[in-house]
């Protein structure tokens, strides 16, 4: 069954081509409108597509937008995890602090999607707390290790990591904020480097630690 007729199906891209067009469409209008806000007209108008071209590629909005809130989610787990066998807690927290704040800076609409959800209510994230709660508790165990062995000072890891999640979280979502207080174009480059250093030095000072030299 072919593509509808029309300025794509008529130049014949590839498959993958165009569904990264619908994807970036969509995680683009879900960063600005959520999901109630979005239409499907709007996301084959910025993907270059027509409604039926996009509907030939795609079920509905409801499967794109589940499947972009499992994404965010995923990668939260896969790239901000503890190695539990680590004895420099310093050297984790620090690598922990820069990859969030790495994400919030390269892929600030990812992250304004989870955030709209949960300002919109977080209907659709309901299936997903529980999956997030064990993830989540696993860092609070590698936390409490620490703390057992001395290795920092005493202190509620889950309050340390939700205070991680908002100093890093608001580079992504109130990045017009940041540009604003700065003096800067909407469009400009913010420097992330003295950023991190100042986020690590922070966090490894409220947990009794001194920064590494590398971190």
């Amino acid at each position: 069954m072919p593509a509808p007729d029309g300025p794509l199906s008529r130049a014949r891209p590839g498959r993958e081509r165009i569904l990264a067009a619908i994807r970036a469409a969509a995680i683009t209008e879900f960063s600005l409108h959520g999901l109630k806000g979005t239409s499907t007209q709007a996301i084959a108008q910025r993907a270059g597509l027509t409604k039926p071209q996009l509907h030939y590629y795609i079920a509905g909005k409801e499967e794109l937008y589940s499947e972009l809130l499992m994404q965010v989610l995923h990668e939260w787990k896969v790239v901000f995890s503890f190695d539990e066998h680590a004895n420099d807690p310093a050297r984790v927290l620090a690598a922990y602090v820069r990859q969030k704040l790495d994400h919030a800076f390269d892929k600030p609409e990812m992250s304004r999607i989870f955030t709209r959800e949960v300002l919109d209510g977080g209907r659709n994230l309901e299936r997903f707390w529980p999956m997030s709660r064990q993830w989540t508790q696993k860092k609070i165990d590698i936390i409490d290790g620490w703390i057992a062995r001395g290795l920092m000072r005493p202190l509620d890891g889950r309050l340390l990591l939700q205070h991680i999640w908002a100093m890093t979280q608001y580079h992504a979502d109130y990045a017009l904020q940041v540009r604003s207080m700065g003096g800067l174009p909407d469009d400009a480059h913010i420097d992330r480097e003295p950023i991190a250093r100042e986020l690590v030095a922070f966090v490894l000072a409220g947990c009794g630690m001194a920064v590494p030299p590398d971190a």
